[in-house]
């Protein structure tokens, strides 16, 4: 099997417009949670989350494109042109056809939803623009990465809610082991701040009013964010061969069901998923210092995923530092391993592992180093990475020191 190297990344979320920006703000301990601006703001019980601030989409992209792109598409082509830059990466006609794009996102073009059933229903249009069914389309943001670079091998999109990303990192790392592909930029997108999108998740009573508290007793609920995070996962030979910097290794990959409810979470699931990564990459429990927790700031997620890291890891728990970044950029949903996996890299290239900021008060059932309020510097040979989703689907990724 083929070794699958990271040789670029790009990001922007609410903590910065690149990745160097965001891998800043985790550095810091830097909120990107405030308060939400978009249309009907005022009819919503929850005003906050991890918007993008002062983002002018005509700054980066034509008139013409922007008939084309939804925001979330938007996202991915601006973190996957940081990338693919950063690489250094020269996409020539013999490569594009052993290189594609696997992105994960679950809203989709939700943005462009939103502002068309406006139009429908509240301005009673009769006519909605051509364009509308391309700029909605789950699988948008992936085409158009596609065309942008030219990648004309496999290009699709998962939507595996909470876990899409992890799932599409998933799939990228397999395709280029199992030889069917040399290159991939893979990551996710999502962009669902909006009034549609806030509302849908108020129905479920999980939304917190203020901050996002990860593992504190005190947590009252998940903050929804926005954003992309897109990194060049490439064949270590060919990597090697053209002098790239390699910033990790993905080493490992599981991905399972609970097949027992479609919002909570279960143990068993999450522990099968974990302990399957650590299989794949064929490392010990012993060898992981850090997990980047899907720690979502719930009461059921950050009990469950707690108890299945003890369960997993058994007395190599103690030993771990755990965080949830989500308490800084916000939840992304489809978009949010992604961005969670610049986490994992900053602590294995730079030694830094991000905290969980407005942590408070200790919660007895997460009783593991959830690395509180300030960024620790630790030397991290391998990292997990931790997706858990509504549906009980469960994805971890396995990195370590290229």
């Amino acid at each position: 099997m083929r070794r699958v190297v990271i040789t670029g990344q790009g990001a922007i979320t609410a903590l910065g417009a690149s990745a160097a920006e965001n891998a800043e703000a985790m550095r810091e301990g830097r909120c990107g949670i405030g308060p939400l601006d978009f249309p009907d703001i005022e009819r919503l019980a929850i005003a906050v989350g991890g918007q993008i601030r002062g983002y002018r989409p005509e700054a980066h992209f034509t008139r013409q494109e922007l008939t084309l792109y939804d925001r979330f598409t938007q996202f991915a082509l601006l973190a996957a042109r940081e990338a693919v830059e950063s690489s250094g990466l020269a996409v020539t006609e013999a490569l594009a056809e052993q290189a594609g794009v696997v992105l994960g996102t679950s809203g989709g073009g939700l943005q462009t939803q939103e502002e068309n059933y406006r139009l429908v229903f509240e301005e009673r249009k009769n006519r909605v623009h051509p364009f509308v069914v391309p700029r909605l389309m789950n699988n948008a943001a992936a085409s158009h990465v596609s065309m942008v670079h030219n990648l004309q091998g496999p290009t699709f999109t998962v939507a595996t809610a909470c876990a899409s990303s992890n799932h599409a990192m998933g799939q990228a790392f397999h395709l280029i082991r199992g030889g069917l592909t040399r290159v991939m930029l893979t990551g996710g997108s999502e962009s669902m701040l909006c009034f549609g999108g806030i509302k849908a998740w108020e129905g479920l009573r999980v939304m917190s009013r203020d901050v996002c508290r990860p593992f504190s007793a005190n947590r009252n609920g998940m903050i929804q964010g926005e954003g992309a995070a897109v990194f060049v996962f490439e064949e270590y030979e060919h990597a090697r061969a053209r002098g790239a910097d390699i910033l990790a290794e993905i080493v490992g990959f599981a991905m399972t069901s609970d097949a027992s409810d479609i919002v909570m979470p279960n143990k068993k699931g999450a522990v099968r998923a974990m302990r399957g990564a650590l299989h794949d990459a064929r490392l010990p429990a012993e060898a992981v210092g850090y997990i980047n927790a899907h720690g979502t700031g719930t009461a059921a997620n950050d009990r469950t995923e707690c108890a299945a890291v003890r369960e997993a890891f058994g007395a190599q728990a103690d030993r771990l530092m755990i965080s949830s970044t989500k308490s800084m950029h916000g939840h992304v949903i489809g978009g949010t391993g992604a961005i969670e996996l610049l986490a994992c890299i900053l602590a294995l290239r730079d030694g830094v592992v991000p905290p969980t900021i407005n942590h408070e008060i200790a919660d007895p059932d997460c009783d593991l180093d959830v690395v509180p309020n300030v960024a620790r510097e630790a030397r991290v040979e391998a990292a997990m990475s931790n997706a858990f989703a509504f549906g009980g689907l469960n994805a971890c990724l396995v990195l370590r020191v290229a």
